[in-house]
């Protein structure tokens, strides 16, 4: 599997049209959390991989990983109070989702990972090889 991702510019994909990109390596992440917040704040690039990265490990089973980088991405950019009021789930809740011991139901998992690429304007696919 290829995550496909597009990206749309301020004005919106109706406006602008869209341009398809397909990634197959996996982002560099940064060694520690703090690292991972200046990231994101540096770049949007970064953001965006980062945001892929994590959607990418929970699709190829490796459910922990995602769960974490995740977690750090939404820690770094929207944080869990606004991503609740956004989604309808309690920030404690969210917490808890995307915490080690965390088991997403699908509805929620999908629920926030919608937000998160409207957010990032980011659309992600998932398109066999």
């Amino acid at each position: 599997m290829i995550i496909n991702c597009k990206f749309y510019s301020d004005k919106g994909a109706a406006a602008t049209g869209v341009q398809d990109q397909t990634f197959r390596h996996p982002v560099r992440l940064p060694r520690g959390r703090a690292d991972v917040a200046e990231g994101v704040k540096r770049a949007a690039k970064f953001a965006q991989a980062l945001l892929r990265e994590g959607v990418d490990a929970m699709l190829f089973g490796d459910v922990e990983t995602g769960k974490t980088i995740l977690r750090d991405y939404i820690k770094a950019t929207v944080g869990f109070e606004k991503l609740g009021a956004a989604t309808g789930a309690p920030p404690k809740s969210l917490i808890r989702m995307f915490g080690p011991r965390g088991n997403p139901q699908a509805k929620n998992l999908f629920s926030v990972i919608g937000y998160l690429q409207k957010q990032a304007g980011v659309e992600l696919h998932v398109a066999q090889r």
